[in-house]
């Protein structure tokens, strides 16, 4: 990694973009304490306080923080995310969008327009409950209308600013500019929850050996989640692809051989994302609204529908919401790679190019051969998945170590790191054919 980026910032236009997206971010965490007017920001940090972030942890992570602090930034690029998804879906169900994606780039710059109207409304719609949630609960300094619009305003505004600076980082910058945004508001909250975990079990710990212990373990957890994770998102099957030879004129042309990538991680973090959305948005409603803390059949429902509960040894009931977490990822897996990958399509598209796997025939064979490799592997990197999300939680649970980031913050990170490295070496690789065309 080390040597891609001394060799990158040798090519003057690769270390201007380097440069361009590293000024991009300091704008971004400028942003992100800039203060939201007409609101009680040291209040609302101790409601967030004192709500043990119950429900909350994730969103303030992706968010950078902005959200704990009420920024400008806040709601940060979650409606793009969550409009982005929603196009993704809507894209298999209309047949309409399911053109525009075909027809080329003129068809995608379609979809990145209407993506980016989706995000401003639903940044508008989150922007509207959260001012009259936070108002209704006495954290604006005033609740009236003017300071209602200017909540709504300011969060929409920023959410729509970030957008714009995450496009403007995949054009002149390196790496995709929203993956980027996301990973640097994570990033961003890594030192705190570090020394979070320094102070609750190094610097309080009853000697010296417990405190060395107990630093070596999380060290070991850190690394092996990261080197696991490293393994999920690299990892790929092979399907050999032979092509027949074609005539043309007097000469034989064709018949190389190729090969389909099957990532092992086929859908990503997205069904971790899913899962997550599902589980925590009832709990976020109930928090903003501040209900779910009494002792009756709704709060313990809640409870366990929160990962702050999971793992408890003293409250093992509340454990049943994890195991619906983990049914839930396994699902989402299968359900998004069969949205974004279609056995048949490919099938029909090798036929048409000549081409065939070893021993398979074309067509419907095909087709079912690849259906049939595809469920295995989505199910182990389900269960990659799996494993990276509930280790954070187990220890969370056990040792009640409060932290904001977990394995979907390291999915994210280590796989934003390894696409914009590629994308540096692809960029350096152009740049050296360039240079010997030219000579």
């Amino acid at each position: 990694m080390l040597e891609t980026l001394r060799k990158a910032f040798k090519i003057k236009d690769i270390r201007n973009r380097i440069f361009y997206t590293f000024l991009m971010l300091v704008v971004i965490r400028l942003g992100s304490q800039l203060p939201l007017p007409g609101v009680k920001g040291e209040v609302i940090a101790e409601w967030f306080a004192s709500q043990g972030a119950d429900g909350l942890n994730f969103f303030n992570a992706i968010t950078g923080g902005s959200f704990e602090q009420m920024s400008v930034f806040a709601l940060n690029i979650t409606p793009y995310i969550t409009s982005s998804i929603i196009m993704q879906l809507l894209t298999i169900a209309i047949p309409k969008l399911e053109e525009m994606q075909k027809d080329g780039e003129d068809g995608r710059k379609k979809i990145a327009e209407i993506t980016r109207y989706v995000t401003v409304a639903l940044a508008l719609i989150q922007s509207i409950a959260m001012a009259i949630g936070f108002g209704r609960s006495g954290y604006l300094d005033k609740f009236d209308a003017l300071h209602v619009v200017m909540m709504v305003t300011c969060l929409t505004a920023g959410s729509a600013v970030l957008m714009w600076i995450g496009e403007r980082i995949t054009e002149k910058g390196v790496g995709n500019g929203i993956s980027i945004v996301l990973t640097i508001n994570i990033i961003s909250r890594i030192p705190e929850d570090l020394m979070t975990l320094y102070n609750q079990f190094i610097k309080n710990a009853p000697n010296v050996g417990n405190a060395i212990i107990a630093g070596l373990v999380i060290l070991a957890v850190i690394l092996v989640t990261v080197v696991f994770v490293i393994i999920l998102q690299d990892g790929e099957r092979k399907i050999p692809v032979q092509y027949s030879k074609k005539i043309q004129g007097r000469k034989q042309v064709g018949g190389q051989s190729s090969h389909i990538p099957l990532k092992v991680n086929t859908a990503g973090v997205i069904p971790i994302i899913f899962a997550q959305s599902i589980l925590q948005f009832p709990v976020v409603i109930a928090t903003i609204m501040g209900k779910g803390n009494g002792n009756g059949i709704g709060s313990k429902i809640l409870h366990g529908m929160s990962q702050s509960y999971w793992c408890d040894p003293e409250q093992p009931i509340y454990s049943i919401g994890l195991v619906v977490y983990i049914i839930l990822i396994i699902a989402f897996a299968y359900f998004y790679t069969s949205i974004t990958f279609n056995p048949l399509e490919i099938a029909n598209n090798m036929k048409r190019q000549g081409g065939f796997i070893p021993g398979i025939r074309p067509g419907k064979p095909t087709s079912d051969y690849l259906a049939k490799i595809l469920n295995y592997i989505v199910f182990i990197g389900a269960v990659g998945l799996t494993i990276v999300a509930v280790i954070p939680i187990f220890f969370n649970g056990i040792f009640n170590a409060n932290v904001s980031f977990g394995g979907t913050s390291i999915i994210i990170i280590v796989g934003v790191i390894i696409e914009t490295l590629k994308q540096i070496e692809s960029q350096m690789l152009v740049r050296y054919y360039k240079g010997f065309l030219n000579d």
